[in-house]
């Protein structure tokens, strides 16, 4: 690197001398091992991208600075550095024009076209690869992208702490490394089969903080610090920097990744808003986190979707997309601007744009009695009420297990129904499909009986009681009366006005709690129901709020309190979720 940092790079080549190859690109934190000459990396040795290897690329994998092999200092999600003057201005942009530059000028037979694509954490490598702007790197796939850690993506949503998969990342992958290493952190194992358990017994994050870590992991060090949306978070945002991009880009993202469901989509709206001469463009599927290159998509847990849809993108998609700008080999100017799957009516559809010209924002309205209508409300001081103990908080999933699943995303949401802290709303059986393509917006009217609160809130296909896949689908599940999530998002009541100064509730008044959920592509199809459900815990997938207006990043479990809170539905304060309904 321009700094006198070497990174530990592993690089393949065609055999085939024939002819000149182009280079695609990995850069991951999580290793390129094993380690050696003849040792090959198990991630091309994937029956997908082996397609990769058929089409002889140039394939190239790197750790990136301070992980495994690679000499230097790790930061996660390492701001980008827009005026570059010295040597010692060094960040994720500036590490993949070095790298870029040194292969084309030292491999040979390359075709001097470089691509870049990662999924996840390699997903914001890639973002920050395509801000690098090297005249050599024609097209970047950032896929499931790491891209706003406090708003959207795994470390918080809309500023709630996601303790559990913080702490199971955070143990093995940022434990500090003090030399170039082949092997990943040993860590002591954790002996539980019930993570609610668990996670309930070790308490909040400061005493979970206390008991685990202490200061040696500067990533919590780094939560603490910085609670709220200050400029420190700003800075790791990967959309702040996407501007004037000039690479091609296809962004790749899950309808039901639990992971960066956030990343994809809003990555791509800022390209598009940010570098509108950019040729950029967006696959969603209904894969969960990685799905495309993980799995056959055919279904994730009890729902089913179609039959190899991870195919059908590979080889209509990504593949294309890679030959095109780095072979000049077929036609990608026939691919749509947004490639979408809409689950439900489980089918392809292509768009000019992403959200569409032809939605309308439709008000599904709460009302009284549980019901759930697009007509508003008209009565007068109408509202429900729960008690919401975060020492008895509501479970993200029903199943007993210690790892976080990956198909909650999807999950049966009949258990929540049933409990006592989770209001439920339900529209008639649905006479017509109704279709969503765009964001979601909750617009909630509340009272609390303390200073601050979190609402959870999820949007639910409800199937019709006798609803039953065909029998060539393998699915043992009672699928009549299945309550499908199709979308849910926590949002900390304290940041209602601001991310950045957050506030108290005053007890008993009523206040307004508005905020975006992520994009969904869902049809609600004829002879269903839809759904939502309103909870302020959700455990152990989100931090429980103490329920007062208090740091939750310092407070013990003597801190976490009871709150009765009330959901407002009446003409002065119609709480409502507004959809991106397509015409």
């Amino acid at each position: 690197m321009r700094d006198g940092v070497k990174l530990y790079t592993t690089i393949y080549l065609p055999n085939d001398a024939t002819e000149k190859h182009p280079i695609l690109i990995r850069r991951t934190p999580y290793s390129c091992a094993p380690y050696g000459e003849n040792k090959f990396y198990d991630y091309w040795n994937h029956p997908e991208r082996m397609m990769y290897l058929k089409e002889n690329y140039i394939l190239v994998s790197q750790d990136v600075r301070g992980k495994f092999m690679s000499e230097g200092t790790f930061e996660d999600v390492r701001p980008f550095i827009k005026d570059k003057k010295l040597n010692t201005d060094v960040d994720e942009a500036s590490d993949a024009y070095d790298c870029i530059d040194w292969l084309i000028k030292n491999i040979p037979n390359n075709n001097g076209n470089v691509g870049v694509s990662g999924i996840s954490y390699p997903g914001f490598y890639a973002t920050m690869a395509a801000l690098s702007n090297h005249p050599a790197l024609k097209a970047v796939s950032p896929q499931a992208p790491v891209t706003d850690w406090f708003i959207g993506d795994d470390d918080h949503h809309k500023g709630v702490s996601f303790i559990m998969d913080n702490f199971f990342f955070d143990r093995e992958f940022s434990v500090p490394r003090y030399a170039p290493t082949t092997e990943w952190a040993k860590v002591p194992p954790i002996k539980s089969d019930d993570n609610y358990k668990y996670f309930l017994e070790q308490g909040t994050f400061s005493e979970i903080k206390s008991k685990y870590f202490g200061d040696s992991i500067q990533m919590w060090n780094d939560l603490i610090a910085h609670p709220n949306y200050d400029d420190w978070w700003k800075a790791r945002d990967a959309r702040r920097a996407c501007y004037n991009i000039k690479p091609a880009i296809l962004i790749v993202g899950g309808l039901f990744d639990a992971e960066d469901c956030y990343g994809a989509w809003n990555t791509y709206k800022a390209i598009e808003k940010q570098s509108p001469e950019t040729d950029c463009r967006i696959i969603e599927g209904p894969w969960f986190h990685g799905g495309w290159a993980r799995s056959s998509g055919e279904q994730l847990g009890n729902c089913w979707f179609g039959e190899k849809i991870s195919e059908y993108y590979l080889k209509n998609f990504e593949l294309p997309f890679f030959n095109y700008y780095l072979k000049g080999k077929g036609n990608w100017n026939s691919i749509s601007e947004a490639n979408i799957f809409i689950s439900g009516e489980n089918k392809w559809h292509q768009f000019t744009e992403w959200p569409p010209k032809n939605i309308s924002t439709e008000n599904l309205f709460l009302q009284s009695n549980g019901n759930l209508s697009f007509t508003k409300p008209t009565t007068t001081n109408s509202f429900d009420s729960y008690v919401s103990d975060p020492m008895k908080p509501v479970p993200y999933t029903e199943d007993v297990h210690f790892d976080r699943t990956r198909e909650y995303m999807c999950d049966d949401q009949r258990f929540a129904a049933r409990r006592p802290d989770v209001l439920v709303y339900e529209s008639e059986i649905l006479m017509d499909s109704v279709t969503l393509a765009g964001p979601l917006i909750a617009d909630l009217f509340v009272s609390l009986t303390t200073t601050d609160a979190d609402f959870v809130v999820k949007l639910i296909d409800v199937f019709p009681d006798d609803f039953k896949y065909p029998d060539s689908v393998k699915i043992d599940y009672p699928m009549g009366g299945y309550q499908m999530l199709v979308r849910a998002e926590i949002m900390r009541g304290s940041f209602r006005n601001s991310f950045e100064n957050p506030e108290p509730f005053t007890v008993g008044k009523i206040s307004e709690v508005k905020f975006e959920m992520p994009d969904v592509a869902h049809s609600f199809q004829k002879g269903h129901r839809i759904m939502v459900q309103i909870q302020s815990t959700w455990f152990p997938l989100a931090d429980r709020n103490p329920q007062q207006f208090i740091d939750s990043y310092h407070c013990t479990s003597n801190d976490l309190i009871k709150s009765t809170i009330s959901i407002y539905h009446d003409a002065q304060h119609p709480s409502t979720i507004l959809l991106p309904v397509l015409k």
